[in-house]
């Protein structure tokens, strides 16, 4: 794995623990604290699966499937070209894996905080290691469509 991908990643990941650390502390299970009334709520929940409760009480397999992603994306990350997005797209993606994978591992699930409604409709609570995952995602996306990863 490339320095600055690491670095960077390790920054994802303390961020999302430090997150993650100061609302299990600080706030009950299944409490809100209304921030945007009736858009955005901070709300303390444990997720025992993965997204939208897939897979919940599924923990062990869901641990094996992650490690295995990791094993998956380090290989991966080989065929693309570095830039400047490349390296944060990564970077979004290993910090992200590992928040919701040390949780799984010390607590046996997730927790999750950041609670939208839009347009009435109640999305499912989630964390930051999650919007990493996606906008890490995105941006390999956007390097797939500019053929970066054929190297």
């Amino acid at each position: 794995m490339k320095k600055r991908i690491l670095i960077l990643a390790i920054i994802f990941f303390v961020i999302d623990i430090l997150l993650k650390l100061l609302i299990d502390f600080n706030m009950s299970l299944d409490k809100s604290i209304i921030l945007i009334p009736h858009f955005f709520n901070l709300t303390k929940v444990y997720n025992y699966g993965a997204s939208w409760s897939f897979l919940s009480g599924y923990n062990i397999l869901l641990i094996i499937i992650t490690i295995i992603m990791l094993i998956i994306l380090y290989n991966y990350q080989k065929r693309f070209k570095e830039n400047i997005r490349n390296t944060i797209a990564f970077s979004l993606l290993y910090g992200g894996i590992w928040g919701n994978l040390l949780n799984r591992l010390v607590y046996g699930y997730v927790i999750d905080f950041l609670d939208f409604k839009i347009f009435g409709y109640d999305f499912p609570i989630f964390n930051f290691a999650d919007i990493w995952i996606v906008l890490g995602i995105l941006l390999l996306f956007i390097a797939i469509l500019k053929k970066e990863d054929e190297i």
